[in-house]
């Protein structure tokens, strides 16, 4: 798939690959537009979502399909994903796979915010997971359509969470398998501080925690997200980072200005729902990983986990 690209690479992809089959759109489409496109098109039992940005180990696809085929209730598995440059570091795009708090913060097993950990092994643990990272995943192509897919509304940008919390409310689970492994550049579409990547991040954590959870759940949440987007606003102000706080802002009016997307999402969970939120919450972070990792100085996944007992 190709998303309008500028850089001559579908040119270069038709003469040194001529036996792949290119897309090319008209107009970039985001991540969830273009890999909606290019999975009406695909005809495989399977769908590998997986970013330009990557390299790979040998055979790095067998152990996804073997999760898949041994559990038809697993609706998508993702690899672990390391750094492109410092390959014994986790990759700030889903670590070795993805967790979220109930204010719709997410974050992952060998990843807090910008602090990354050292694979050690420590996460080679093959288990179920809330959210598998758009970078590299694979699911079932009759999920993907019963689900309808990514939201093109998101663009880019936490589309993948919201379709995995879709799943799971309609029954499925998302897993990660460390047996496989993939490396990743990380951040060259839209860098790191990118205005865009922050408005898009807090527009759509805020467009999700207003649509996927039961109405009575999302309205007692709300109030405590929003006063928490104020908290960031100051924060920005205090470090000058005044286009953060224009895109906090921005991410604000667009759900002032926008209920009728709201409404419409909520009609079309509420149709795919099968698990009620109380089943669902067990795997969620019961605190706030915002408050964790900035007060109370918790840097890492190991940190917010309950610790066993002696």
């Amino acid at each position: 798939m190709d998303n309008a690209s500028t850089d001559g690479s579908p040119d270069w992809v038709e003469t040194h690959h001529s036996k792949l089959r290119l897309i090319r759109c008209e107009k970039n489409y985001g991540y969830a537009g273009g890999c909606n496109r290019g999975a009406k098109e695909a005809n495989g039992k399977y769908l590998l979502f997986l970013n330009n940005d990557t390299s790979h180990e040998v055979d790095w696809i067998e152990p996804l399909v073997a999760t898949m085929e041994e559990d038809p209730s697993i609706a998508a598995v993702q690899p672990k994903i390391l750094n492109y440059y410092e390959k014994d570091m986790f990759d700030y795009a889903g670590g070795s796979g993805g967790a979220m708090d109930v204010l719709c913060f997410p974050f992952a097993r060998g990843r807090l915010f910008l602090t990354r950990e050292k694979d050690r092994g420590q996460y080679d643990n093959s288990v179920q997971i809330f959210w598998a990272s758009g970078t590299a995943f694979l699911m079932r192509k009759s999920i993907f359509e019963q689900s309808g897919g990514f939201d093109e509304v998101f663009f880019a940008h936490q589309e993948e969470i919201d379709l995995q919390w879709r799943l799971q409310l309609m029954g499925y689970k998302i897993y990660v398998n460390p047996q496989s492994t993939i490396y990743h550049k990380n951040a060259l579409t839209l860098p790191m501080h990118s205005p865009m990547k922050k408005y898009l991040n807090h527009r759509n954590s805020l467009m999700m925690l207003l649509t996927n959870y039961s109405l009575p759940v999302s309205i007692y949440l709300f109030p405590i997200r929003l006063a928490l987007e104020f908290v960031a606003v100051f924060y920005a102000i205090a470090l000058f980072d005044f286009p953060h706080v224009t895109a906090i802002f921005r991410s604000l009016f667009w759900i002032l200005f926008h209920p009728h997307i709201i409404i419409r999402r909520r009609r079309k969970v509420r149709k795919l729902r099968k698990i009620k939120d109380r089943n669902l919450l067990k795997f969620f972070y019961k605190g706030s990983v915002i408050l964790d990792y900035y007060l109370l100085r918790k840097k890492y996944y190991s940190d917010l986990m309950p610790k066993p007992a002696l």
